[in-house]
């Protein structure tokens, strides 16, 4: 599990480099998008790589790479959001902004070594497609809990989906990686 600790920290380390970057051109923007605006991001991200995984033809030069990686920046926002709430005006700097991406990808791989540990890194016998309908999954669940207003009945909360989301793309991202070796 120290191989999967060590990848992982090596996809968060581009993800989060590409964060501090777009902070610097943008500012924190983003701070005024609300969740349901988050997730629809999100959302289209991970319909662009099921895409990408079906279609032979590509009219776009990216591959499912950066569409990952924005999946895990936009999840982290949405962790954010959910933590500060919604502001009118950007509102943070870029060190209070990177403070809080740390906090919430060190509090993010924590539950996926938990998990990980529990499921015996069942993960890696997974297909990056596999984990792209589980990102999907997990946004349609979001969906539902945002049309709900934030109330569930048994399941878990939003930020545990949006967990959930950054690690299977953190997953697919070490597996793209894998592949590519």
């Amino acid at each position: 599990m120290q191989q999967t600790s060590d990848q992982y920290d090596a996809v968060i380390k581009i993800c989060r480099d590409l964060f501090q970057k777009k902070m610097k051109d943008y500012g924190s923007a983003w701070r005024i998008l609300r969740l349901p605006s988050l997730t629809d991001q999100i959302f289209i991200k991970a319909q662009r790589i099921r895409g990408l995984q079906e279609n032979e033809v590509r009219k776009v030069d990216e591959d499912e790479r950066s569409e990952f990686i924005g999946i895990i920046n936009y999840a982290i926002m949405a962790l954010i959001q959910l933590d500060k709430g919604v502001v009118e005006q950007p509102d943070l700097s870029d060190n209070q902004a990177l403070a809080l991406y740390d906090k919430h990808t060190a509090k993010t791989k924590s539950l996926m070594e938990d998990k990980n540990h529990d499921y015996g890194e069942a993960w890696r016998d997974m297909r990056v497609s596999s984990l792209t309908d589980l990102i999907l999954q997990k946004l349609l669940r979001v969906k539902q809990i945002e049309d709900n207003k934030g109330k569930t009945l048994v399941s878990e909360g939003i930020d545990a989906n949006y967990q959930d989301m950054v690690n299977y793309a953190v997953f697919a991202l070490i597996h793209l990686n894998e592949d590519s070796e």
